[in-house]
């Protein structure tokens, strides 16, 4: 008995399939974390230097 699957992956393909899943939604956490860090900071200076 083989532990070859019917589709014809294997456990090695799994595995660097869920790490490159992890790296690319790990890469969206912290690039749109920064977005809205940029976007609140943005904020807080048009604030600071608006017509009072």
């Amino acid at each position: 008995m083989t532990d070859d699957r019917p589709d014809g992956k294997n456990g090695a393909d799994q595995e660097k399939w869920k790490q490159k899943g992890v790296a690319l939604r790990a890469f969206f956490y912290i690039f749109g974390t920064h977005v809205f860090a940029g976007f609140i900071w943005l904020l807080f200076y048009l604030g600071q230097h608006a017509q009072k």
